[in-house]
């Protein structure tokens, strides 16, 4: 239950944020800058605090790491729920997503931890949670803003921080002690930190939660904007398909991990996402007024990589010390070239003067997961690489 609770956290105060933004920027007034900056928080804290976790796990159990990204989450709601200026939402969303991105890296650790002998099974439960909270939140956040208030409609999810707490502030009470001698986790900690870019399979594995993460972002950023230029949907239609996009996630989220651990060699699963990719975008540039609902299916099914990747990070380390350095090095790679992806492609749409270019270096990323797969596919220990 406690890991389900934390996953349940780590999107809402993203998801539940754009819906009701024209409401917030009446009342303090962020504009499209505003609007902008928020846009690109996400991913940008994800980056900078995957990479900063593995060193405060170095220093800090594991169960009180959790205990203090949901007690940031809290107050970081709270702030946004009782914002009074633009700075005050700004400042609660930072630290919203602060704590989601140290809980990115965490999650991974305490399946490792906790549940060693169902990696598959329990990854796909929290990456299907994850899935869940992604798109229930845009579901309800424009009934409640107008039922009661935007500041309600945002600051509510709150409130699965306080239930995400309880479990995690009793395991923390009861393992201090226990968790604190637990044996070789400075040594190990220090051994990953040090080396874990040494790794081929770290790399690997960067190279495909980077792609993946590179597509889902450019896609929710700019997918409406380019199915209304290039295959002339109109804008209500460009939304249902961008919900076709998202949704892909979640029949990837079961499927995927389950697979992940009883393949022999998952270059196949890898590769196969790689093909989807390549796939889409080909459909978009070729045919765009044909299928659309095919391609953007396609582009969606391609991120499979995102739940498979987490498995395999698990699935290469023998100690949950290990999975929380490379976890923190593969999401905090990962989410920074995700943060820069749709600047890119926007970049390249306003010195083009179209949708071409754009459409093509988005299905170039689905080549350099190929050699991932292949690297991946060997079914090397990362722990045997770090100590040679």
């Amino acid at each position: 239950m406690g890991l389900i609770l934390v996953a349940a956290n780590l999107r809402t105060a993203v998801a539940a944020l754009s819906p009701v933004y024209d409401a917030i920027d009446a009342d303090l007034h962020g504009g499209a800058v505003g609007l902008g900056v928020l846009g690109m928080l996400p991913p940008l804290c994800f980056a900078v605090f995957g990479l900063i976790t593995p060193s405060l796990a170095r220093r800090f159990p594991l169960e009180e790491l959790l205990v203090g990204l949901l007690a940031v989450m809290l107050v970081g709601h709270a702030l946004r729920g009782f914002a009074w200026s633009f700075g005050s939402l700004l400042g609660g969303s930072v630290l919203c997503f602060a704590a989601i991105g140290a809980g990115n890296v965490l999650l991974p650790a305490v399946v490792k931890k906790y549940f060693s002998d169902r990696l598959g099974q329990m990854t796909a439960v929290y990456t299907t949670v994850l899935s869940i909270s992604t798109f229930v939140p845009p579901l309800v956040a424009v009934p409640m803003a107008q039922a009661v208030s935007w500041q309600f409609s945002i600051g509510v999810w709150g409130m699965l921080a306080v239930l995400g707490l309880v479990p995690w502030v009793v395991r923390a009470a009861i393992d201090r002690r226990l968790a604190r001698n637990d044996p070789g986790i400075a040594e190990l900690g220090d051994v990953a930190a040090k080396r874990v870019s040494r790794s081929r399979t770290v790399w690997a594995l960067a190279v495909t939660f980077a792609s993946s993460s590179s597509v889902a972002y450019t896609s929710f950023a700019l997918l409406p904007q380019i199915l209304t230029d290039v295959a002339g949907v109109a804008p209500a239609v460009g939304g249902v398909l961008l919900s076709l996009f998202g949704f892909l996630g979640l029949p990837a989220a079961i499927i995927m991990p389950q697979l992940a651990t009883r393949v022999r060699r998952p270059a196949g699963l890898v590769w196969l996402g790689s093909a989807f990719i390549l796939s889409g975008a080909t459909g978009l540039l070729l045919v765009p007024h044909s299928m659309t609902w095919l391609w953007v299916a396609l582009l969606g099914a391609g991120p499979l990589w995102f739940p498979l990747a987490l498995t395999l990070i698990n699935l290469r380390s023998r100690s949950h010390q290990t999975v929380i350095a490379v976890s923190g090095f593969v999401q905090g790679c990962g989410y920074v070239i995700a943060a820069l992806f749709p600047v890119l492609i926007s970049g390249l749409h306003a010195l083009t003067g179209g949708w071409t270019i754009p459409i093509m270096v988005l299905g170039l990323l689905a080549l350099p997961p190929v050699w991932a797969g292949w690297v991946i596919g060997a079914r090397r220990m990362i722990d045997d690489e770090l100590t040679r």
